[in-house]
Order: C-alpha cells, then structure tokens, then sequence
C-alpha cells in the first residue's frame, strides 16, 4: 500500500499596516479603557485609565494620585489603546498630547470645554459626578488635548470586526531602524 504524505498548509504571512487619523479615532470610540504614559519623577510611568474620547480630546477622571501630582510639571503624555484577536491580527493606536485639568469654574471657554469633558463622559456612563456615581472618589476631570495620532495594525487573516483600510507599511533596512530593532516601532 502506498502512503500518501499531505503537506502541510503554510500560513498567510502578515500584514503590516498604518490607520489613517479617522481610523484610529473610530478604533478609541468604541473602547473606553487604555493606557496613559507620563513622565514622573525621572522615569516614564504608564497606568490603565477609563476615557472617552471625542476628537480632538480624550476625556478622563481621576483620584487624588501620582498622575495628578505630575501633570502640574510634566503635561505632556502618550495614551495608546489596542484591539488584539491574535499574535498577527491587531490593531493599536497611539495619541500624544497635552493634558489639561477642568473645572467648572473659570474662564466661559475653561466652562464650556468642562461641559464638553462631563457630557462626553456622561454618554458612557450617565451617572459620572452624581450622587449615584459608581466611582465617587473620581472628582478630577482632565482632558488629553491630541496633538499627534497614528495607528498600526497586522493582520494575517481576515479580522473578525470587519475590514479596516491600512496603508502597508515597507520594513525599514536595520540601518533606519530604532533602537529596538523592529519595523518602526
């Protein structure tokens, strides 16, 4: 009897790409957890926030804290969100910018941007800054002013959420890389 060998399948290579800006504002509406880096005390910190967003803001509250504490001297930030269904099959967005903290009081803009800032929050979670709010000791209201955004993604099949436009990023030769030796990153 003669024996039949099956190749295997060779897997689809991925996909590296860039999100256009409308992309990864898209991918940070419909996510409301990320991650904030920050410059404190000499070194860059990094901490999970709860955000909305609505361009050209992304909106957060906060407890009394290191973040707060830090701001004062060192606002400006990084703040990126991802979307993984796999090793190859991701997307992330990276937004930079100046943080701002609001109150309703001030000048009629500092009110007006307050407002905005306690709306935007309010339509994930309509009892933000009431007597019924789940997060109370959250009094802070800071907005993160985008000043840069950009997005990356892989994909090595077809996503599950659907079809993004990506712009195909060349790897880089390892003369024009960074230091940690990957394409653009």
């Amino acid at each position: 009897m003669k024996r039949t060998t099956m190749s295997k399948p060779t897997a689809r290579p991925p996909v590296f790409g860039e999100l256009p800006p409308d992309e990864c504002w898209k991918l940070l509406g419909r996510n409301h957890v990320g991650r904030l880096a920050f410059f404190n005390h000499g070194a860059v910190d990094i901490e999970p926030v709860s955000f909305v967003a609505a361009s050209p803001w992304i909106f957060v509250r906060s407890a009394e804290g290191t973040k707060l504490e830090v701001f004062d001297h060192h606002p400006y930030v990084a703040f990126e969100v991802d979307e993984v269904d796999g090793p190859f099959d991701w997307l992330s967005v990276v937004a930079r910018g100046t943080v701002y903290m609001m109150a309703d009081s001030g000048s009629p803009v500092d009110r007006a941007i307050y407002e905005k800032a306690l709306k935007t929050l309010r339509s994930v979670m309509p009892t933000v800054l009431t007597a019924h709010d789940p997060a109370p000791s959250r009094t802070h209201v800071y907005g993160i002013h985008i000043d840069r955004i950009t997005g990356r993604t892989a994909e090595q099949r077809t996503r599950r959420r659907g079809t993004v436009p990506v712009t195909p990023v060349r790897t880089l030769p390892p003369s024009k890389r960074g230091r940690g030796g990957g394409a653009g990153w």
